[in-house]
């Protein structure tokens, strides 16, 4: 039987859950589909990540109003992809905040990435006639910026290449708390298709050097405690070198793709196959590795059409 291609035939819901990770910071989750995160003001509230839908956005709404009734002011979004930013029209917040790459890529390859994960993960753009359009900010940044809502203090920094080029985490100073988007992951693959493995290793470690006592990932549960922080970040880490060393090892003598392929499944299946939308990714986290241990820096665009005639090329 031929596979289901990427998460088509992911067509089950998924439990939603609302843990509270430090005062007034939530963490919204679903076995795997993407989070999102809440930050609690003084007078008004910040979201991490907006869902891929409005629909899907109004359920994290839902959530919000459970705990507070305080107006939502911003819509931080960590990276890019339309999963994470399609929703946010639902928030009506005044401020929409990305980094600067990140506008980039919206612009440069925001309506092929939209096309390509609307034909990977349907379920995920139920209500997709509600998008208004790409997604765009208001506010834009290099580096770091700083949000106050009344006295606490927000910071918003690009730790490095990782997940994509313009990755953001969201730093809450007062509970030492963080959402670090797909930077890291909890039982989760890491999608690595426009990824840059030769940083992420350090990007993870500018993570691990603030002794965090919680984050939120970008997909898995709520990681509480130091020593789990260190954990997930350990296994972030061997999932993106896993998945790379032999594709490179592959790619050092001229090999193809399939075999690259061949290599990454030895290396990674016997660790990670039961980890959420594992087989999703590897055919996109092999291509990518494949073209940078060639030299490739800056990611392709990932196309609809180009994502069919990888996927039917790797899995036969």
């Amino acid at each position: 039987m031929t596979k289901a291609f990427a998460s088509q035939g992911d067509t089950a819901d998924k439990k939603i859950s609302f843990v509270e990770i430090g005062e007034g910071l939530y963490a919204f989750t679903a076995e795997g589909d993407p989070n999102s995160g809440v930050i609690i003001g003084d007078d008004s509230v910040m979201v991490v990540e907006a869902q891929a839908t409005p629909r899907l956005a109004r359920k994290v709404i839902d959530c919000i109003r459970g705990v507070t009734d305080k107006p939502i002011s911003h819509v931080v979004l960590t990276h890019y992809h339309a999963v994470r930013v399609l929703g946010a029209s639902a928030f009506n917040a005044p401020q929409i905040i990305m980094s600067e790459a990140a506008r980039s890529m919206v612009a440069e390859r925001g309506q092929e990435d939209w096309d390509s994960e609307f034909q990977r993960f349907p379920r995920l753009f139920l209500g997709h006639e509600s998008i208004p359009g790409l997604t765009w900010p208001t506010t834009t940044f290099n580096g770091k910026m700083t949000v106050w809502l009344g006295k606490r203090r927000v910071d918003i920094l690009q730790p490095g290449r990782a997940h994509t080029a313009g990755d953001a985490v969201i730093h809450v100073p007062d509970a030492n708390v963080m959402f670090t988007g797909d930077i890291v992951e909890a039982h989760s693959a890491c999608y690595c298709g426009d990824g840059h493995f030769a940083d992420w290793g350090n990007t993870l470690e500018a993570i691990r050097a603030f002794d965090l006592d919680a984050i939120a990932p970008g997909r898995g549960d709520a990681v509480i405690g130091p020593k789990a922080v260190n954990g997930a970040l350990d296994r972030t880490k061997d999932f993106v070198n896993s998945t790379y060393k032999p594709v490179a090892r592959v790619a050092a003598r001229n090999g193809s793709l399939k075999e690259a392929w061949d290599a990454c499944r030895a290396a990674c299946d016997p660790k990670f196959r039961d980890y959420a939308i594992y087989e999703h990714c590897l055919p996109f986290n092999v291509a990518r590795a494949h073209d940078e241990a060639r030299g490739m820096d800056h990611p392709r665009i990932w196309t609809a059409a180009r994502d069919l005639e990888m996927w039917a090329a790797l899995q036969g």
